[in-house]
């Protein structure tokens, strides 16, 4: 990447960065990014929530795994939209999302398929009328690629889908790149637009976890995790909770 290039990018990912904080609602989210020192490479999840359900829940941490339970389980509703796996890894390629396409994405793999033969069967959330977006991710430590990939309703007939993919060849250290589900606040909730956005990671890596989680809506926020790789060593994960749980 050139001086001018990289200018660029520091631009607009502070921008996006002074964005995300501004937005009251923007769902759930994924950056996938390299660390400044180019030593680790870095994956955020956070969750939001305006329902008392989408609340309802916190991140936990099994080793290289991570995934959501409810705080109340007596009070939970649907929870085949809000409780996943969101963080699981095969053969080297880390995988976030935000929902049991974890699952679908970690089967392929370990078929020896591709990420896009699982989100190829998969559909947006039926939850009308938002129509909640599948956001995913990954990162091959061995190689250092990414993707990303987000499904829609199609918005000519939110019965269809439409599927994105963007596939990354190498990540620049001190950035990622961000997908969410929701562009804002709403109702229904608008989904978020465009192609992911760049995102700045500066510093040590242990400390963006805070960091990130600071930047959101204070009201809305439920949790964020951040996972941390680095070659030859077992991937790290930190969780920051809204909520405690029910006793």
């Amino acid at each position: 990447m050139t001086a001018a290039n990289r200018t660029e990018i520091a631009r607009q990912a502070a921008a996006n960065r002074e964005a995300l904080a501004a937005n009251p609602y923007p769902g759930r989210g994924i950056v996938l990014g390299r660390s400044e020192d180019g030593e680790s490479w870095l994956q955020l999840y956070w969750i939001m929530g305006r329902s008392a359900n989408s609340r309802n829940r916190r991140l936990v941490a099994e080793g290289v795994r991570l995934r959501t339970e409810p705080l109340d389980p007596a009070a939970m509703e649907h929870p085949e939209l809000v409780i996943y796996t969101a963080m699981d890894e095969h053969a080297g390629m880390a995988v976030v999302t935000n929902g049991d396409h974890t699952g679908s994405v970690i089967e392929a793999l370990r078929a020896g398929r591709d990420y896009r033969d699982a989100l190829g069967a998969r559909e947006r959330e039926p939850d009308a009328p938002n129509y909640t977006p599948r956001i995913a991710g990954g990162i091959d430590g061995g190689g250092g690629t990414a993707w990303l990939a987000i499904l829609k309703a199609d918005p000519g007939d939110p019965a269809r889908t439409v599927r994105a993919y963007y596939q990354y060849e190498a990540l620049e250290p001190g950035f990622g790149w961000c997908l969410t589900t929701y562009a804002g606040d709403g109702n229904p909730l608008p989904p978020y637009e465009g192609a992911p956005r760049p995102f700045p990671l500066p510093g040590a890596p242990e400390n963006l976890a805070e960091a990130v989680w600071g930047l959101l809506n204070r009201s809305n926020r439920v949790a964020l995790a951040l996972k941390i790789m680095r070659s030859g060593a077992e991937s790290s994960l930190t969780v920051i909770n809204a909520y405690p749980k029910a006793p």
